[in-house]
């Protein structure tokens, strides 16, 4: 366990392995981890519980705002997400949330209440949160940011090995196409676009595993005063 009260900031696209790399970076710095893209995912998960039209921007605004969402440390996966008092962290990356999540995290309303929450939680320090944005927008002043990155192809490929140790039938070009069509709409939203901050430090793990890219932020880590 750390003294350091340092926000660590992680951005990039999906499945670029930043959550795992998070979860091991935190839990060796004994620091706590947030996953903001779970956030939207628990918003898009309720939009389609309650059938919310996707498209209409306004009511997912009110949704976001109204959503009763908990974060809880996990230390197996880093946390949990409730909405209310159910525990939606295992569903959360379902092929009907993977295909809507970038249209709700596009919505201006939407990012506005969930970087709230965000910055809420990181007052005190000593938080490290991966996401689309927080280099950019939601923890501009961390003492540490990185841009991790992978090609398409790579991504597609990791992506696919979680879907199907999750038992979904997926083809790898489903899951290449999905991604990129996802990579499009977070670098073009009008609203906080997924883009490498200027001082984040650039990492590809085409090559490297999510130790070696852990290994890299602690050291990192251990040299900040």
């Amino acid at each position: 366990m750390t003294d350091k009260k340092i926000n660590i900031a992680i951005d990039g696209p999906a499945a670029g392995g930043k959550t795992t790399v998070a979860r091991i970076a935190a839990g060796r710095l004994g620091i706590v981890y947030l996953d903001t893209g779970m956030m939207y995912r628990a918003v898009c998960w309720q939009a389609l519980q309650k059938n919310c039209n996707l498209e209409d921007k306004a009511a997912l605004g009110r949704l976001a705002e109204e959503l009763d969402l908990r974060m809880i440390p996990d230390a197996q996966s880093g946390c949990r997400v409730l909405v209310g008092e159910t525990d939606v962290t295992d569903v959360l990356h379902n092929p009907d949330i993977n295909k809507s999540v970038s249209i709700v995290a596009a919505v201006s309303a939407v990012r506005a209440d969930m970087v709230r929450r965000q910055r809420e939680m990181a007052v005190a320090g000593g938080i490290l949160m991966a996401g689309r944005d927080i280099c950019t927008v939601v923890l501009p002043d961390a003492r540490l940011k990185y841009y991790l990155d992978a090609s398409l192809e790579e991504r597609a490929r990791r992506r696919l090995l979680d879907l199907q140790r999750s038992g979904a039938e997926v083809t790898f070009e489903e899951v290449k196409a999905q991604l990129a069509e996802r990579d499009y709409i977070d670098s073009h939203r009008a609203d906080s676009p997924l883009v490498q901050a200027p001082d984040a430090k650039y990492i590809n793990c085409d090559h490297l595993s999510a130790e070696e890219v852990a290994d890299i932020i602690c050291k990192d880590f251990s040299e900040v005063d």
